[in-house]
């Protein structure tokens, strides 16, 4: 069943009547193909072509008997075509079909993909120039650490889309592929040529070699990506959800009109969406170790694969599908509060600048144990209430002595810290 979260264009590829679709499509391919060459009738290739129909509810009548899904397929077809069925799937196995059909269901999910992909990392820069001078402070390990900008943080999530972006384009050219080449991938029955001339009108290139089936290291790269890229996102929503903490309260995530955050809270907006993003992640990690659990099959085919394959593929392009959608909209409707983030990041009262304190101190010839020593004295007491951290620099004798009040002063200076943002951005977009 396809859940109720997918978008109708994803969905489609999936269900029973796009696959039989695709499996047709494959079977013409390789009749026309056979005619081309004088191996069947021209006549009765076009009548194929011409009248060759299936239905879903017949395929299933007939494999609650013969209990193969090619077989019933094929004999529903017959029933539409008459006796030129007799050419249909010649010299084929069933793997040349439903592994060829598969390719192209695949490259068209994989295309939609790319599209979702493409369409966040559009989100997330316009986003990122929005607040490329956004002040707000850095974090390590959950603590404040140095100042930054949203700008940056947000440049950070579009190089790494960017990224799983070219993994996935990557993936989907090796996705790309058909195969046409019979029972062990020996072309006992038909000819290269003819896998050629029929994967050609299919817009696939034949894999170079093939046991019954194309390997399967091809689809765990791509269900790789997907994962990947899941993760990715999982890392950009955890961010949000973060940061839409009440105690932190610097951005968060969408909350439309007449939306409701709880059952018994009315104050409550909760983070949901990002949430959601962190759930379907880790589908598509599980749906990752299925895929490469499927690439070892014995000798020259065995069917583990197929069943596993028949859930994890539609399931992890739909949910990714789904997750990258639901999360350009949380990145363009993502309510960012500078205010919020400036207060926060002075929170500290400047010992966010402690390491530029020390960077200067051992500029002065200072050994970097002293200099740390002295820094850090300053900091804990500021921390322990004892007094303003730029103070109890500016009364420290040993400091004093190599740095002037104006020295320290320049140490706190927010602009100095972001110089480069222009620089990064640049680097990032080719363009600041």
């Amino acid at each position: 069943m396809i859940p109720r979260y997918t978008r109708p264009e994803m969905g489609r590829i999936w269900d029973e009547q796009r696959k039989f679709e695709a499996w047709l499509r494959v079977e013409l391919a390789v009749c026309d193909a056979l005619a081309s060459r004088g191996l069947i009738p021209k006549p009765a290739a076009a009548t194929i072509r011409s009248v060759a129909r299936f239905d879903v509810k017949r395929i299933q009548e007939i494999e609650a008997t013969v209990q193969h899904d090619v077989i019933a397929f094929l004999t529903s077809v017959a029933e539409s075509v008459g006796p030129e069925s007799r050419y249909i799937h010649l010299g084929l196995t069933s793997n040349d079909v439903v592994d060829t059909a598969q390719s192209l269901q695949l490259v068209e999910a994989a295309d939609l993909c790319v599209q979702g992909v493409e369409g966040l990392a559009a989100a997330i820069e316009k986003r990122a120039f929005e607040h490329k001078d956004t002040p707000m402070v850095g974090r390590t390990h959950g603590m404040h650490a140095e100042p930054t900008t949203f700008g940056l943080v947000l440049a950070l999530w579009h190089a790494e889309t960017r990224r799983n972006l070219e993994r996935l384009r990557a993936a989907r050219a090796r996705l790309a592929v058909g195969k046409l080449s019979g029972a062990v991938g020996t072309f006992a029955h038909l000819d290269p040529e003819i896998e050629a001339a029929a994967l050609q009108s299919l817009g696939l290139q034949p894999v170079p070699i093939a046991s019954q089936v194309i390997q399967r290291d091809r689809h765990a790269e791509f269900v790789g990506a997907l994962a990947l890229a899941g993760a990715s996102i999982e890392r950009f929503a955890v961010e949000i959800r973060h940061l839409q903490r009440t105690e932190v309260g610097e951005a968060e995530e969408p909350f439309g009109s007449g939306q409701k955050g709880s059952s018994a809270m009315p104050h409550k907006k909760n983070p949901v969406g990002c949430e959601q993003m962190s759930g379907l992640a880790r589908l598509l990690r599980g749906h990752a170790q299925v895929a490469l659990e499927n690439i070892p099959l014995w000798h020259e085919r065995d069917i583990s694969h197929s069943s596993a394959e028949r859930v994890i593929l539609p399931d992890a392009c739909i949910v990714f599908d789904y997750m990258t959608h639901r999360f350009t909209r949380i990145v363009t409707g993502m309510v960012v509060h500078p205010e919020t983030m400036l207060r926060n990041l002075e929170s500290s009262r400047g010992l966010i600048y402690s390491g530029t304190v020390l960077l200067e101190l051992a500029k002065k010839g200072v050994t970097r144990e002293d200099a740390y020593a002295w820094v850090q004295a300053a900091a804990l007491a500021a921390q322990a209430g004892v007094g303003e951290f730029q103070d109890l620099l500016l009364k420290d004798p040993n400091i004093g002595r190599h740095l002037g009040a104006a020295d320290i002063r320049t140490c706190f200076d927010l602009k100095h810290h972001l110089r480069h943002v222009d620089a990064l951005f640049r680097g990032v977009f080719g363009r600041a």
